[in-house]
Order: structure tokens, then sequence, then C-alpha cells
């Protein structure tokens, strides 16, 4: 027999169902998440506590009308399967096929896209505010975690939502994590919240009891807001959300459809903004991503059975980076580590386990990680700090203002550098090499494989300037061990030397350049390969000799090509009136969007085939 999911093809047909099958769909959306995950890797965890919370917002809404604006939005697996969604499950994050993050390209019912932390509420206010410019009537709703709220973004957006004097109503999915477990002030007063059944209790028995009196009950429920109001104030310190001018609704069972289904719609009456806190358990329904949240939080393909994760055998370059900072902070005593909420994605676990005072994790708050770590340095000590190459964007004005205009030696560690993959246009870092470089006093380098990136840690203990260090997604390359020459600023390393031709690489698009190389050298072509090390400042000596033995300089990077490496090599020839012509292979004026990492440089033609074949082209042999 068919189950009640199969009823489910479209946007309000969960409204269908008895309230007596809600926890049976619910355990159906669970297995059905879990099933595709495991084939085709995604956001588990965050998807599995959010189930009931989905469904009730579904339930009380009018999608797409009304609007649902999910934070990050790596838990709308449930809102994308309740929307008409289910069958496109089996191409979850591939070349052309449908995005793990809302996309308004996919479904009206997605409200807006998203995929970076903190900035549903913002969202959510804007979309009020062209309500009431539009005379229009509906819903907005932003989902936010407990790990978003942790950002200043959201601070900004409540700060405003405050003013409001229609409707807005914010969902606290409250599951004690982000990616790694929660951190900092925000973090303690929810739990105190939490933890405070006092409060909960009393409010619940007043309330029943005062209803139950015929005839007035209700007028007198109503009439006792005040002294709720102050009681609160007694019980759960701080009051935060209700001193800044928002509605504080619970906290609720995240996982009790009655509580839910009661507190949206009482939500839903206020002409205010609401916050409506749900706790939630995150891995809910599988018991190997209850037990580690953080592990199973973006996961690749894995046995349901074991819950064991598909991993490649080879060493990642973040492993290879968490290496290296464990050599060095046992080196040097100065040596301190900064993570904004991801100690494990940029591989920071082990060294605050080896050095618990100098590691800090500041929450969603890359601003503040930049900012925090021009104290440190300031104060004499030497940050690294790690963040992915996308999150890094959010942080462009600290690390001019409080890090490059006061000259100080923070290391910025740059993780996810060039084409990622399967989480799509919001997390491609293909932008780092474009903005680092533009700003006065930093150095950038790109290293080729792991070695090299060993090497240009060590090289920046001494370094006391400010210094990015740009490294992909993936497995280390391994390759040219043989080539390891000794770091010296601003100079770059001679691989091979051939001649008409030469290939100028960028970190990650060496491997790729050597690939070319050899096809280039079955046409008959032997073309010299440099691996370019600094991005900024040029090896301008090195494209000096070029220029005399070659007829083309080919530049690669994985970086968009305006106002990237390639560009600054065209226009140091251009202003010294060198007449050698210069291609540039690079990411064009798009947004990448998701799928296999080799998948998507074929289509861009940044594949070693189309490279090589393009060179073929316009060189004659």
């Amino acid at each position: 027999m068919a189950g009640i999911l199969e009823q489910i093809k479209g946007a309000n047909d969960i409204k269908a169902v008895s309230p007596s099958k809600y926890d049976e769909l619910a355990q159906e959306l669970r297995e059905f998440i879990i099933h595709s995950v495991s084939e085709t890797g995604g956001h588990l965890a965050s998807n599995l506590g959010v189930v009931e919370l989905t469904m009730a917002l579904h339930l009380c809404l009018d999608l797409p009308k009304d609007k649902i604006i999910w934070d990050v939005g790596h838990q709308s697996y449930t809102h994308k399967i309740l929307t008409g969604r289910k069958d496109e499950f089996a191409g979850l994050r591939s070349f052309g096929g449908m995005s793990g993050f809302p996309k308004h390209r996919e479904s009206q019912c997605d409200a807006f896209d998203t995929g970076h932390s903190s900035t549903s509420i913002s969202a959510a206010l804007g979309y009020v505010r062209a309500r009431e410019i539009k005379g229009e009537d509906y819903t907005v709703v932003a989902v936010i975690g407990d790990g978003s709220m942790t950002g200043g973004m959201a601070y900004e957006a409540l700060n405003n939502a405050a003013r409001l004097n229609s409707n807005l109503i914010i969902i606290l999915n409250d599951n004690k994590m982000s990616i790694s477990e929660n951190v900092g002030g925000m973090s303690k007063y929810l739990n105190r919240i939490r933890t405070n059944e006092s409060y909960v209790e009393l409010k619940s028995d007043v309330e029943t009891a005062l209803r139950k009196i015929p005839g007035i009950g209700d007028s007198v429920a109503k009439g006792v807001k005040k002294s709720k109001d102050s009681l609160k104030q007694l019980l759960i310190p701080g009051g935060f959300f209700e001193d800044l001018g928002i509605e504080y609704m619970g906290p609720v069972d995240g996982h009790n459809m009655t509580q839910l289904l009661r507190v949206i719609k009482t939500a839903k009456k206020e002409k205010r903004a609401v916050l409506v806190h749900v706790i939630t358990q995150k891995g809910r329904g599988y018991k190997p991503a209850e037990v580690n949240p953080s592990e199973f939080h973006g996961v690749g393909k894995f046995d349901i059975e074991s819950g064991h994760i598909s991993k490649s055998p080879n060493m990642t370059y973040t492993e290879a980076f968490s290496k290296a900072m464990l050599y060095i902070g046992t080196k040097d005593e100065r040596v301190v580590a900064v993570s904004a909420a991801m100690p494990s994605g940029t591989g920071l676990v082990k060294f605050s386990k080896r050095f618990p005072k100098r590691f800090f994790d500041v929450g969603i708050a890359e601003e503040h990680a930049v900012t925090f770590s021009g104290g440190l340095a300031a104060a004499g000590l030497k940050p690294y700090v790690a963040i992915y190459s996308s999150f890094f964007q959010r942080a462009y004005d600290q690390i001019i203002h409080d890090v490059c205009i006061p000259d100080l030696p923070v290391v910025f560690c740059i993780d996810r550098a060039g084409i990622v993959g399967a989480d799509g246009e919001t997390h491609q870092g293909i932008l780092d090499l474009s903005f680092f470089s533009s700003i006065p006093g930093m150095t950038v380098f790109a290293p080729k494989n792991k070695f090299e990136l060993y090497d240009i840690m060590k090289f920046s203990l001494d370094f006391e300037h400010p210094l990015a260090i740009r490294y992909p997604r993936g497995d280390a390359y391994e390759g040219e061990q043989h080539h390891r020459a000794p770091i010296v600023y601003g100079k770059s390393e001679l691989l091979y030397e051939g001649e008409q031709v030469a290939l100028v690489a960028v970190g990650s698009m060496v491997e790729t350049a050597i690939e070319v190389k050899d096809q280039l050298a079955e046409a008959g072509l032997h073309a010299t390969v440099v691996n370019a090390r600094f991005v900024k400042p040029l090896d301008t000596d090195m494209l000096d000799d070029l220029c005399e033995k070659h007829n083309m300089i080919v530049t690669l990077e994985e970086n968009v090509l305006r106002g990237g490496f390639g560009e600054a090599v065209s226009d140091y020839y251009m202003t010294k009136g060198s007449p050698v012509c210069v291609r540039h292979v690079g990411i064009p004026d798009v947004y990448v969007e998701h799928g296999n990492v080799a998948r998507l440089k074929q289509s861009i033609g940044m594949d070693a085939w189309a490279i090589s074949s393009k060179i073929l082209s316009e060189v004659l042999i």
C-alpha cells in the first residue's frame, strides 16, 4: 500500500492528511531523506531536525502566497518534498539537478535564495515592508537556527524588526548547534531558557485554570498579560527579545505537532514581530546523526545500516593545513587559531585540543573574527584565521581597515578556494583572488600541492605582514614532489622548460597545467610550465623571461577572470609594452552552479582537454 508521502504532489497537499497520520508522515519523510542523502550526499542532520516544524509551517501557511525564508537553507529538504519536488531528489546537488538550498528558479515556494547564515530576518523584514507598501496580505516567516543567531547581521535585523506594527514571525530553531556546537553568550542565554521549566509550566497552568472559568475565563486570561510579562522577566533572566520589542513565545517542543500548530496559529494573529522559540534535535530519527550531528551535517554518501561515511583515503588540503597548524603551534607559542563556527570544517579541531587556550571559535561572525585577529596581532600574537573562501567575502571591510591598513601580521587561511562543487553558487570560492589581491599591503599565495602548503605555513611564521593562503576543497595534490624549491618572497617556480607556449598556473591549476603540457606534447608542442606561487606580488622577473622566450603566455587560475591573476599579468605586459600574446583560463563572469567539480570545470572550459584544444587552435606548430 502506498505511503502517505505519495499523496503529496505539490504545495498545500499536506493539508489533506489526517492529523492522526502526522507522526506517520514525519517518519516517512525522515526515511526518504535518509535514503536519498545516503546515495547523493548532502545536509542530513539539519534536515532531520526540522521535519515536524516544516510540516507545521506548511499546515498553517498557504504557499506560495505566504513566504518562508530559510536561514542558510541547508534544512529545506522537507520543504522541497512538501512542495512537489520529491522525485527530483535523485539528482540532488548534481550538475543540472536540484539544488541543496532554496532556489526561486526551482519553485515559487522558495521565496528567497539562501546559502549563507544570519540573513533570513533581514530578507523577511524586506518582504514585510514590501507587503505594507503594496497593501498586500500574506504571512512572512523567517526560520533561523540558534547557530545563525551568533552572526551580527541577525541582531541588526532584530533591531529593525522591533519597530514593526504588522506581523512577522521569526522561528528560532534551537538545536544547540550550528555545524559544530554553539559558543558564546546567546548560546548560554538560550540554554537558561531551555532549562528553566518553572516559567513554562507556571504559564501553562495559570492560563489553563483561568480559561476554565465560565463566561469570563478568556477575558481574565488576557487581562493578566502584564503580570505574566513581569513574571517572565523574573523567571527568565534578561528577557532579551521582549526587551527589544519583539514578542517571545516558547520554548516549544519542535517535535510536538500539537504544540507547533497552536503556537504558529497564535503567532499569526500578532500585529508585530514575534519570535517563536522551538527546541529541536539535530539528526532526529537516525541514531548515527543524533550521536554525531557535526559529522552528519554536510555528509557524503554513507551506509544507512552502519552509518559509515564514504571518504577518500587520501589526505585533503584541510587535513594538510591541520597538520601544519599543529607543527607551527608547537614551534611558536605566539601562534593562535581563529574559527568562525567551523573548527571541524577548517581542520582546527586537533589544534583546539592541543592548544585550548590558543584557539578561538567566535561563532558565525566572520567580521568579528578578522578584527579580533587584528587585535591579537597588535598585541604581539600570530593569528591564523581559517574561514571558507565564500565566507571570507563577509569580512572584506575588516580585512582592509583592521588588518591591512595597520599592516598587522594576520594569516588568512582560505579553505574551499575555487570550485567546491555540490553546494553551488553560494559556496563556490571563485572571488577570493580578486578581492584579496585588490587590497594594498596584502600578499596572496596559492600552493601547488600539500608539500608547498606546509612550506608556506612555515614561511608565514616569520612574515610580519598580512598574508592570504588559498587552497581548494578535496584531496591534496601530491604530484611534483620533486619540485620543491625553497619559498622566496614574490618568486614563482619553474617546473618544466619548453618553447613557444608558457603555462603560468595558480595553485590548484598547476595539476591541470601538467595535464595540458602532456596533451600538448602529444601534438608536438613542448610547453613551459610555471607554478606562480605568489599571486601578489607578481614575479615580474619570471614574466620578463617568459616574454623573451615564448610567443604565448597562458595563465590558469580557479578564480573569476575579472580582477584575477591573469588580468594582473596582462596589465603588467601592457604597461611595459610587451608584444607577447596573453591568454587567460579562469572562470567567466557567471555564478557557477552546483555539481561535480570536474563536470563543472568542463562546462566552463577549464578542463585540460578544452585548454589544450584552444591553445593548439591558436598556435602554428
